[in-house]
C-alpha cells in the first residue's frame, strides 16, 4: 500500500461500514457515514481494492456482459451489487475502488467451476462475496440438472477450497439462498431446499466466510407484506427486494470480521 496525501488505505470494516451507514430503502439512498466511522476497523483493504459479486441471475441482474471494466453502470447490472457497489464507490471516491459484477443467468455451482479461473482468480479480489444455489435445485425440478444436495455441498466446497489456496488473504462473503414462496416457489421445493440452504450454512462457517442471511431477511420482510412485493416469481427480487438485500449485504459485511 502507498501513503495518499487525500485519504489513507482504509480497513474492510471500514470500507464496507461506512457505506453500510447508507440506508437503502426501496431504492433511495441516505447517506449516514458516522455509524460506520463508529465500528472497529481491522483486515485493511489497500488502495485499488477489488470488490466481486458472483452468482446466477440475481446477481447478474441484466448486466451489460461486454461491460468487463471495473465500475461500469451497465456492467454492474440492475441489482443488489451495482447497489451495493455504488454505495462503496460514493462513499470513497479516493480509493479508486474496482468492482465488478460476474454473476451469469442460470448459474449452477457446477457452471461458476467451470469459469472461476477467469471470472473470479484472476481478477484478484480483496472481497469476494458469492451468492449461488437456487438454480441447483430449480433446474433438478425442471427436468434440467440431476445434482443433489451432497453435490452442491461438496461442489461449493471444492470452490471455497481453491480460492482459498489460490487467494489466500481474500475475504469470502456467502451469501444465503433464498426463495419467497409464490410464483414458482411451491411445496414441492421443500424440504430440499432449506436442506441446501444448510448445506451452504455448513460450507460457509467451515471456511469461516461471512454469511448475508438473505431468506431470514425475507422471511422478516413478509410478516408484514405480501411475499410477491419483494418478488413476484418468487425467485428474482422486485426493486424493493434488490434494495433490501443491498442494504442487509453492506450491514452484515460491515459487522464481520
Amino acid at each position: 500500500m502507498h501513503p495518499s496525501t487525500i485519504e489513507t488505505p482504509i480497513s474492510r470494516r471500514k470500507l464496507i461500514g461506512t457505506a453500510a451507514a447508507a440506508g437503502i430503502s426501496l431504492g433511495t439512498i441516505h447517506w449516514n457515514r458516522q455509524e460506520g466511522l463508529a465500528n472497529e476497523l481491522k483486515n485493511e483493504i489497500p488502495n485499488n481494492g477489488v470488490v466481486l459479486f458472483q452468482g446466477d441471475s440475481i446477481t447478474d441482474a441484466g448486466r451489460n456482459k461486454n461491460a468487463k471494466q471495473a465500475n461500469r453502470i451497465d456492467g454492474l447490472g440492475r441489482g443488489y451489487a451495482m447497489l451495493a457497489a455504488s454505495s462503496l464507490l460514493a462513499d470513497h471516491p479516493t480509493l479508486n475502488l474496482k468492482c465488478y459484477n460476474r454473476g451469469i443467468s442460470g448459474n449452477k455451482v457446477p457452471d461458476l467451476d467451470q469459469r472461476w479461473q477467469q471470472d473470479c482468480i484472476d481478477l484478484r479480489p480483496n472481497v469476494l462475496s458469492i451468492l449461488i444455489g437456487v438454480n441447483d435445485i430449480w433446474h433438478k425440478l425442471n427436468g434440467n440438472y440431476k445434482g443433489t444436495v451432497k453435490d452442491y455441498e461438496t461442489g461449493l466446497q471444492a470452490l471455497l477450497e481453491r480460492t482459498r489456496s489460490a487467494l489466500p488473504e481474500t475475504k469470502i462473503v456467502i451469501c444465503e439462498p433464498f426463495v419467497l414462496r409464490c410464483g414458482a416457489v411451491s411445496d414441492k421445493w421443500f424440504p430440499e431446499f432449506d436442506e441446501r440452504r444448510e448445506a451452504c450454512r455448513k460450507v460457509s462457517d467451515a471456511f469461516q466466510c461471512t454469511w448475508v442471511p438473505f431468506q431470514r431477511m425475507f422471511d422478516e420482510a413478509v410478516e408484514n407484506t405480501e411475499p410477491a412485493y419483494w418478488g413476484g416469481d418468487g425467485v428474482h427480487p422486485s426493486v424493493a427486494g434488490h434494495a433490501l438485500m443491498a442494504k442487509t449485504w453492506l450491514e452484515t459485511v460491515n459487522t464481520s470480521s
